[in-house]
């Protein structure tokens, strides 16, 4: 992001060039009185992202999180759009939840709740098996 009145700068690289391990800053600078700190300061998680990933995430975050939007403002399919977003959530360090893991545990909360027959449960629950979207 440029500030007004400021000039674009090189993006600062993340990975080493040579073997791909995340970078670690050593030195800050004051650009105003010079001040200099040294030390040993780590990246936050969000620089780890590539600039596809963060072009994605910018996409995702001007439409609200909202996947269908995301999807057709890319031209790619819903599928392609949730492992994009899969792949940053894993590069950020957290844990990807599987669609199926998430799809079961609505089924049997609908059940549990009485929105849902036995039966229908177990009819949903089988669909989700053999891979179907419900």
């Amino acid at each position: 992001m440029i500030f007004k009145g400021e000039k674009m700068k090189h993006k600062m690289p993340t990975t080493c060039p040579v073997c791909g391990k995340p970078l670690v800053v050593t030195e800050l600078e004051c650009e105003e009185c010079g001040t200099t700190i040294k030390g040993r300061f780590l990246l936050d998680e969000l620089l780890r992202l590539n600039p596809q990933q963060l072009m994605f995430l910018k996409v995702f975050i001007k439409n609200r999180g909202n996947l269908s939007d995301v999807q057709k403002e890319l031209g790619i399919s819903y599928p392609t759009a949730r492992n994009r977003l899969d792949d940053i959530v894993a590069t950020l360090g957290y844990e990807v939840r599987s669609r199926e893991k998430d799809e079961t545990m609505e089924v049997l909360d609908k059940l549990e709740r009485g929105e849902l027959s036995a039966e229908e449960a177990l009819e949903l629950l089988k669909r989700l098996k053999k891979g179907e979207r419900i």
